[in-house]
């Protein structure tokens, strides 16, 4: 059974779900970017950080804040390319999953 946001959860196999959630969006998102025929401005920064979105995912303890800012850069890079939309907000989902950055 999931806990709710912010207490730790596993699933049987010891992963955490909400990473499993991360590393399947990112991977989804990837695959439609790569398949998607149009070159836009900033495709390479939306690349880089899904590459770095994974990477965290495959640390199994992503920094919440980081997660935040390459959501933002994705999305500020794939924003206007509607083909893209639900795939970015699958990310947004699984990013939300983590929870809320700490309050300073």
């Amino acid at each position: 059974m999931l806990k709710s946001v912010g207490q730790e959860r596993v699933t049987g196999s010891g992963e955490d779900p909400r990473v499993m959630e991360l590393r399947t969006a990112v991977s989804r998102l990837r695959r439609s970017l790569a398949g998607h025929p149009g070159q836009f401005p900033d495709r390479a920064v939306a690349e880089d950080e899904l590459a770095a979105l994974d990477a965290m995912a495959l640390s199994g303890a992503p920094e919440i804040p980081r997660l935040r800012r390459s959501l933002l850069l994705v999305a500020g890079a794939i924003g206007s390319v509607s083909a893209l939309a639900s795939a970015l907000r699958d990310v947004r989902v699984a990013v939300d999953l983590f929870g809320e950055p700490p309050r300073r």
